[in-house]
């Protein structure tokens, strides 16, 4: 075997990854459908193909992500739900003092809730718990964090995916639902470099969508 490709470093895909998902996100926050297959199914899709993808690249992906939900799960469970809580409590205060500030954030937080226009109620839950929220975690946090974080460093990693999950929201045009998830990225994103774990913040993310969109809106 050739000794310079015995030190030749193994390929890293995750620039491709992260590129993949700009182009799969940002048209679907521009147009929202295509044909018969609206917003929560298109978005449902795009991750599901993604994690695949990801699961490809990555033979150590599955296998952390099973040691991670194995290990102490009630804990990592009851720690979601709590920093869901208070990371609803925090938009709970970002909603009244944006409104409060610029009188105009009122029409863009509203115009998020506009995501469910058309689409029936139950279906939306049964994706937010089911798949759209854990199925964002296992692909931004447990694949392309988890993967910028080796590459770059931990705090680079974590900044440059949560950079990442921002951008792809700018084709929806709304300001609010751009910093919205900056605010999230960030914060799920420095969840997981805290604690190394898809399910912690799976649980929270999946819990606070729920919340934000359904049981407890803003708009």
């Amino acid at each position: 075997m050739d000794a310079s490709a015995e030190a030749r470093p193994p390929r890293d895909d995750s620039t491709m990854m992260g590129i993949a998902a700009a182009v799969l996100f940002v048209p679907l926050f521009i147009f929202r459908r295509v044909g018969p297959v609206d917003f929560w199914w298109w978005m449902s899709a795009n991750i599901g193909l993604l994690v695949v993808l990801g699961a490809a690249a990555d033979r150590e992906y599955v296998r952390s992500i099973a040691a991670d939900v194995r290990s102490e799960a009630g804990r990592k469970i009851l720690f979601g739900i709590l920093s869901a809580a208070a990371f609803y409590g925090v938009f709970w205060i970002g909603n009244w003092a944006s409104r409060f500030l610029v009188p105009s954030a009122g029409r863009g937080i509203g115009a998020v809730y506009d995501f469910k226009s058309g689409a029936s109620p139950l279906r939306v839950v049964l994706l937010m718990a089911l798949w759209i929220g854990p199925g964002e975690e296992l692909f931004w946090r447990a694949f392309l964090q988890r993967r910028w974080q080796a590459r770059l460093g931990g705090v680079r990693g974590f900044l440059a995916a949560a950079a990442l999950y921002a951008l792809v929201h700018a084709g929806s045009g709304n300001p609010m639902l751009v910093l919205a998830a900056a605010v999230s990225g960030l914060f799920w994103g420095a969840l997981y470099l805290l604690t190394r774990s898809f399910l912690l913040v799976a649980v929270s993310h999946t819990l606070w969508d729920l919340a934000v969109f359904i049981l407890f809106p803003f708009g």
